[in-house]
């Protein structure tokens, strides 16, 4: 059997600490979102008093098409209100100890719960315009062509708010760690002692803006749709183009509710990241022959903090500094754990 020597150490220029305080850190990987919060508030409020305005209207008129897409405005700003609860809970918990990295995972929450929502009014969609593809029922051209313009510019207004924050992600963030000294099992490297920035990153996603940004750019397609089916409807009495493209609408929606269930649970799952340049790195490590990657993975702590972990078997004297330098030059990670493990023979 091979023979471990856990000899698992730190080693540092600074020897003057007297106390474990100096090396310790904070955990609390939160994402700054005040400006999206404003964005969502914003599309709240205006969702929210569009559907006030055509409900009392359908009241007052008699209109079924008003009072209906009334009620669909509201289940728009009961997603958007989800929205600003997640902000809200994340900006309170930032700091609490109960989680392990932050709540910077909470807004990938409401994003999958959004998400979930949102395939589900999708299957809707196409289970209503299949039945109404075979039973075609009599339209109000005029009056709903109305409806549909209002609730066309007001999610086209909307879009235009959310849309700058959804594509634009920057984020700057400092910190510096010691590594604890000699008082544990194991040799983890915390000592992040650097600054970096990240820009446009394929892992710097707001999931939670993300819903709230698909929610109103699918009702701004059904919109779309539904004019155009309408005024076909209308003028060439094509009764099925309005259940056609209810179907055409709630693929294309169900096609963007599964993209955003796929990437916010690869998140909350905490699924492996960048597992090719993994592969270079742990080559690298092992290309002398004395070392050996027994464990290496790589995760999102939220839209904007990655943390990873390496666990090595080596026969050298190296330190789980030297080990972390090399990780560094090739990811940037913000939380990085690495155990070395000290053996006869691999």
């Amino acid at each position: 059997m091979t023979s471990h020597h856990h000899t698992h150490h730190h080693e540092h220029d600074d020897c003057n600490s007297t106390s474990t305080g100096d090396w310790r850190h904070a955990h609390n990987y939160y994402v700054d979102t005040q400006a999206a919060e404003k964005k969502i508030n914003l599309v709240f409020l205006l969702t929210t008093v569009t559907m006030v305005v055509e409900i009392v209207a359908g009241t007052w008129f008699g209109s079924m098409a008003l009072l209906a897409d009334g009620w669909h405005m509201f289940t728009h700003s009961a997603a958007f209100a989800v929205s600003m609860f997640v902000y809200w809970y994340s900006r309170k918990h930032r700091n609490s100890s109960a989680f392990t990295f932050g709540t910077g995972k909470v807004n990938a929450l409401g994003g999958f719960a959004s998400a979930v929502a949102l395939g589900t009014v999708a299957l809707m969609m196409l289970i209503e315009s299949t039945e109404r593809l075979f039973l075609p029922e009599s339209i109000s051209f005029n009056e709903a062509i109305v409806v549909a313009i209002i609730g066309f510019v007001v999610n086209v207004a909307s879009v235009f708010l959310l849309h700058d924050d959804h594509h634009h992600h920057g984020h700057s963030h400092g910190h510096s760690h010691g590594h604890a000294p000699n008082l544990a099992a194991h040799s983890h490297a915390h000592d992040h002692e650097h600054e970096h920035t990240h820009e446009n990153n394929d892992h710097h996603h707001d999931h939670n803006l993300k819903a709230a940004y698909f929610h109103v750019l699918a009702d701004t397609l059904t919109s779309l749709l539904a004019i155009a089916a309408l005024i076909l409807g209308k003028y060439y009495g094509w009764l099925w183009a309005d259940a056609l493209m209810g179907i055409v609408g709630a693929v294309v929606i169900g096609k963007w509710a599964w993209h955003l269930i796929s990437d916010s649970s690869g998140m909350l799952l905490d699924k492996s990241l960048h597992t090719d340049k993994l592969e270079v790195i742990a080559d690298h490590i092992e290309k002398t022959g004395d070392t050996k990657v027994t464990d290496f993975h790589c995760w999102q702590l939220s839209g904007k903090h990655v943390a990873g972990v390496l666990t090595v078997a080596t026969t050298t004297d190296s330190d789980a500094e030297s080990y972390r330098a090399v990780v560094s030059g090739h990811l940037d990670i913000d939380h990085l754990t690495v155990e070395v493990n000290r053996v006869d023979t691999l």
